[in-house]
């Protein structure tokens, strides 16, 4: 404002160095804006029980309330989780039951109970055949805006449960990479000499295995899962990357004045690698972190389609693609992953490209 810019120069605030990136990065309109779309949005799946599940938010039978909804929700955290049988709702069956029809039981006998349903009735996982109007897939309609896949389940319902499933996966790749990258490649830039020669010899020969193969071997001994994909993917090639960044930035920055004047200072190594050379080679490391997001979900998507992925029946994008390739004649099946993918790695590539600029010590200027 025109009150702050004529302050004296006595008067104005001090702005420090990450202060000045962050206004330089909300000055990029699409990179904050994107942020804040996919920050909400991945915020927002955490409560995707709650708005899209085919457990009821709310039961009321004979004067007692019942939160199905939100028992299955805290289940992976709760001590003692709760589970409900028909039975609990005037059922003969003991199975778990099904709220859409018991809503509609409800409804026609008038006696008071009542069923309120999420937003989006349908879960990732059920296969609600009996429901549908034809043989899965099913194209979208009134209840399954999306469709259904070849097996009947709700395909929006997969898709919004995937979206959380991939950013959390690549979040989680980037950051194990990240803390392995930084720790190695510190130390052979720090270091040199022999430790640097070797230390690269090593890398470039562990990045010689091909992790498809390796994947392939795994498979047949283990069971896929989550964390066991996570790993391979860090240990397998995640970290390579950001591990020459770093120690590029290691061997340009060690011959600066200020980690002279921290070793006669009597500083430990560790010290001097983590609490100043770090800081400094931040800028590389930061700006390259998105980028390593793309291609975290890319490597997802990739190993579902080709089944080396998350174990059935996962909700999973690269799972429906590989669905869609063998019904072509149905286009739902891979178009709606195809660009909910394209939306999600866009929004994610105007992030990194604002870190980037927000990051760059010289002033950006766009073309126009």
């Amino acid at each position: 404002m025109w009150w702050k810019k004529n302050k004296p120069e006595g008067e104005r605030k001090s702005e420090s160095v990450f202060e000045r990136r962050v206004r330089n990065f909300k000055k990029i309109k699409r990179a904050y804006y994107s942020l804040i779309v996919l920050g909400i949005l991945y915020f927002i799946s955490f409560f995707n029980p709650l708005f899209i599940n085919n457990q009821a938010l709310v039961v009321k039978y004979n004067g007692q309330y019942f939160f199905p909804a939100v028992s299955n929700w805290l289940e992976p955290i709760s001590p003692k989780p709760r589970y409900y049988s028909a039975t609990e709702f005037g059922e003969e069956s003991s199975s778990p039951p099904s709220f859409r029809k018991l809503k509609q039981k409800f409804a026609a006998e008038g006696k008071g109970n009542w069923v309120m349903m999420p937003l989006h009735p349908f879960g990732p996982l059920e296969t609600p055949l009996d429901e549908l109007t034809g043989n899965p897939p099913t194209a979208p309609d009134n209840l399954h805006i999306l469709g259904t896949d070849a097996q009947g389940r709700d395909i929006l319902a997969r898709v919004a449960y995937g979206f959380q499933i991939s950013i959390s996966f690549a979040i989680m790749v980037t950051l194990l990479s990240y803390i392995l990258g930084i720790f190695i490649g510190g130390i052979l830039g720090y270091y040199g000499g022999r430790i640097d020669i070797f230390g690269l010899r090593l890398i470039e020969v562990f990045s010689l295995i091909p992790f498809l193969f390796m994947m392939i071997i795994l498979v047949k001994f283990l069971e896929p899962s989550f964390m066991l994909l996570v790993i391979m993917l860090v240990v397998f090639g995640g970290w390579i990357g950001i591990t020459y960044y770093v120690r590029g930035e290691f061997l340009r920055e060690k011959n600066r004045d200020y980690v002279s004047a921290a070793l006669a200072m009597g500083q430990t190594d560790f010290k001097i690698m983590f609490s100043h050379i770090l800081p400094n080679a931040f800028t590389a490391v930061i700006t390259f972190a998105p980028f390593s997001v793309i291609g975290n979900i890319s490597a997802l998507v990739s190993l579902d389609f080709l089944g080396f992925g998350l174990p059935v029946p996962t909700p999973s994008w690269g799972e429906l693609i590989q669905q869609g390739s063998q019904n072509i004649e149905k286009p739902w099946l891979i178009v709606t992953p195809l660009v909910i993918i394209f939306l999600t790695l866009t929004t994610v590539t105007f992030i990194g490209e604002g870190v980037r600029q927000a990051f760059d010590p010289r002033d950006y200027q766009r073309l126009r």
